[in-house]
């Protein structure tokens, strides 16, 4: 046989070969269920996703969101490597720290800030400077799988970002429209060592969470964290009732006129229709277990947004008055006329 006659063979014998294997295989496909099919289609796309050079770190094996519980779109994960990382997307860290969704992307200068860059310590710099890279597999068009390239950081990292921005906020080091983020960073780092801690006993104690309960607990630890660090009443409301009505400060506590201005100037303002927020206040707080709470704080149900507008503008005629007649001039002309400064039990009894 000539050589040229044994290379037709070859390629005649190639191409029936291809031919038989081609259909082989889609017989063989359509007898694969459709889990199978899929698996085998995931691994043709990691395939080529290595061949090009791009393998992440690890894959992901579960996804969630923030977004429905805490109302913050946060992207978060597990991969499967030894460790099980928890990982927040690189872009649901800054959203995270209360950045807004077009700001998001600000972190690595947030990391690099000068006020800042000195209590971010080197082990932390690195780990925020190269993010993980992950796969996530979601997915695709008619189920066909596809791979997303994920940036991401061990969400451990968030109580270690928020602990410098508290060293940074001790020290005076940041700026007034950075108080957003301060806020942000104590209620994360509170909410977060409670809930762990509250894990970690059922843990111990063998009781196995649910789902449910791990997220209802978290929630319930940032209102309070929340509410603990932003108080409702300003500081400066108080320094600008004592210069007005001339009262000394005492060493401890504040002095008794303080409680007949919130409630004159304050507590019934808001009600507007005689005295119900006040009344109400009162009532829920002879319900409750925590009597020693102080009223302010059951107004979480009734109206803080009322109350923090209302204290906003009680700050800002306070500070325009030269004296406590002036004040109360512009209170008046703002509030319209009050109740005497006494409860009506008092009132009653007088």
């Amino acid at each position: 046989m000539s050589d040229d006659t044994f290379t037709l063979t070859s390629e005649a014998a190639k191409k029936l070969s291809d031919l038989g294997a081609s259909k082989g295989g889609e017989a063989r496909a359509k007898k694969l269920s459709a889990e199978r099919r899929s698996e085998i289609a995931r691994a043709a796309v990691e395939a080529r996703w290595f061949k090009a050079g791009k393998e992440p770190v690890s894959k992901a094996t579960h996804k969630g969101s923030f977004k429905e519980e805490f109302g913050t779109d946060v992207d978060c994960y597990v991969l499967n490597d030894e460790a099980r990382t928890a990982v927040i997307s690189q872009r649901g860290m800054g959203r995270a720290l209360g950045y807004s969704p077009q700001s998001a992307g600000r972190l690595p200068r947030l990391v690099g800030s000068k006020n800042l860059a000195p209590y971010i310590g080197p082990d932390l710099r690195e780990k925020l400077q190269n993010p993980l890279i992950f796969q996530w597999l979601p997915p695709g068009p008619a189920g066909q799988p596809q791979i997303d390239r994920i940036h991401g950081f061990d969400g451990t990292l968030l109580i270690d970002l928020c602990k410098a921005i508290i060293a940074a906020e001790a020290d005076g080091k940041l700026t007034a429209n950075q108080d957003r983020l301060v806020k942000q960073a104590h209620v994360i780092v509170g909410a977060s060592a409670k809930a762990g801690m509250k894990g970690l006993i059922y843990a111990l104690a063998g009781y196995d969470q649910t789902r449910e309960e791990v997220i209802a607990a978290f929630k319930f630890y940032v209102r309070e964290e929340a509410r603990d660090y932003e108080r409702e009443f300003p500081a400066q409301l108080y320094e600008e009732w004592y210069r007005l009505y001339g009262i000394p400060k005492p060493e401890r506590n504040r002095p008794w006129k303080f409680k007949h201005l919130t409630v004159e100037h304050v507590y019934r303002p808001l009600a507007k229709s005689n005295g119900k927020i006040l009344e109400l206040t009162q009532e829920q707080r002879e319900n409750s277990k925590a009597r020693w709470k102080k009223l302010h704080q059951f107004l979480s149900e009734i109206g803080v947004k009322a109350l923090r507008t209302h204290l906003g503008e009680l700050l800002g005629i306070a500070r325009i008055s030269d004296d406590k007649d002036e004040y109360e001039r512009f209170f008046k002309k703002l509030f319209g006329e009050q109740f005497e400064m006494f409860d009506r039990g008092t009132k009653e009894k007088a």
